[in-house]
């Protein structure tokens, strides 16, 4: 395709989805379905005007996925209710952690013995297709941040933290592959990779989000407001805690997550602190000036920016699901792909989230939400872009491009025509009064 035929397509993509916005909300579809139809129409599949190929297109797709990762976890970072407490977060702690593990197992055992993959080749899929999507989940998400829903929050701070539990299990798998050093009986994985990389992404990211809270309160003043700096500084402190992270060899998706987080926090409890201690208005003020400087709240960073992030959270999202219908053949859609797809769907998926939360309060119907959505996406390609691009054998790379291309597929079409039937369905139950005791 040339640009003038890309920009047409992209641009009235855009116009027809911004027009029957309201319609396609009473469908029961979600854009992304729409997205990856259009793409395996003008792709290979169907009419070939155009291929992209991510073998040789590894490195740029690495850097695209990597930004839309980035923004949408600040995003759900944002997101985030307030107060952190331990009982609140412990269900999506143990999802991506235990559940985690689990998953990244079970896809293991199943790519080494039915797939016939090597170990380690089976170890970096099952880290590829653990992590569930913050991008494609919109409809299972937190929607702003003041959303209490306890269902829409579990799955909204797992994506948070999985992007980068999931990490260390794909450094495991290279490892045994023969690409990074795991060290004697893996010790050098476990102190640096897990527990330096964990802990020191986490702490950056407080750090760092914090910081900015205390600075953007003395330093910004109150309104009027400016909300393009809003932008530049949601955007200036991905890029900052990102960068150190990545210095320092700490999870940087973890540490954007959770800077967002902080600086949410932050932000309410500064607001809420000058709330407790009412500004006494200067003499030469008018009472009604006075009046409104008492009562508007300060600007936040975060509320500033969340906005814009979105925005581009939902182009990103047509331009890459365009380029994953782009590289899909018919003959893509092989037994084995479709296989593991649907075991992960059907088997990992709901096992893992079992494990995970033995011993919770969560209830099953919350379980068995959970257990169905975990959607796979931008995160998987980004994981897979990663090790393409840190030397994986290219017979190899081509087989997990064709197994986790499908997945995230099959996860779009499946999990978002599922998606509104079965949040209805969840949301009458949860509403049903509770019988008469007899």
């Amino acid at each position: 395709m040339t640009n003038a035929q890309w920009f047409l397509l992209v641009g009235g993509l855009l116009l027809i989805m911004g027009l029957t916005s309201p319609i396609l909300k009473r469908l029961p579809v979600t854009p992304a379905i729409i997205y990856l139809a259009v793409g395996l129409l003008v792709g290979p599949t169907v009419l070939n005007l155009f291929h992209f190929n991510p073998l040789k297109q590894s490195a740029l797709l690495e850097v695209l996925t990597e930004v839309v990762v980035l923004i949408s976890l600040f995003s759900a970072g944002v997101k985030m209710p307030v107060p952190v407490s331990v009982a609140r977060w412990r269900t999506p702690i143990l999802l991506a952690t235990v559940s985690m593990t689990v998953s990244v197992g079970l896809v293991a055992a199943f790519a080494y013995y039915l797939l016939g993959l090597p170990l380690g080749a089976g170890v970096l899929l099952g880290a590829i297709l653990a992590p569930t999507d913050p991008v494609l989940a919109t409809d299972v998400q937190i929607r702003h941040p003041g959303d209490r829903d306890q269902l829409r929050f579990t799955l909204t701070c797992e994506a948070g933290m999985n992007d980068g539990s999931a990490f260390p299990f794909v450094m495991l798998g290279m490892g045994l592959l023969g690409l990074h050093e795991l060290g004697e009986f893996g010790l050098r994985w476990a102190l640096v990779d897990v527990l330096w990389a964990t802990v020191a992404g986490v702490a950056i990211g407080v750090a760092s989000g914090a910081a900015l809270a205390h600075l953007g309160r003395k330093l910004r003043g109150h309104p009027p407001r400016h909300k393009l700096m809003d932008d530049f500084l949601g955007l200036g402190l991905i890029g900052v805690v990102y960068g150190l992270s990545v210095l320092v060899d700490a999870w940087g998706f973890l540490a954007v997550f959770f800077a967002a987080v902080a600086l949410r926090q932050t932000e309410l409890k500064l607001a809420n602190a000058d709330l407790d201690q009412p500004v006494q208005p200067r003499p030469s003020r008018t009472e009604a000036e006075a009046k409104s400087l008492d009562t508007e709240p300060a600007p936040t960073v975060s509320g500033g920016s969340l906005v814009f992030k979105e925005h581009l959270e939902r182009l990103s999202e047509l331009v890459l699901i365009l380029l994953i219908g782009g590289t899909l053949f018919l003959d893509s859609w092989s037994w084995r792909a479709v296989g593991l797809a649907l075991f992960l769907f059907m088997v990992a998926r709901p096992a893992s989230v079992l494990v995970g939360l033995l011993g919770t309060r969560a209830t099953w119907p919350i379980r068995g939400m959970v257990g169905w959505f975990g959607v796979r996406g931008i995160g998987s390609l980004y994981y897979l872009m990663y090790a393409i691009q840190h030397g994986l054998p290219e017979a190899l790379a081509l087989e997990l491009i064709q197994l986790t291309l499908i997945a995230v597929s099959l996860s779009i079409l499946v999990h978002g025509t599922s998606v509104k039937p079965l949040m209805n369905r969840f949301l009458r139950h949860r509403r049903r009064p509770p019988a008469p005791e007899v």
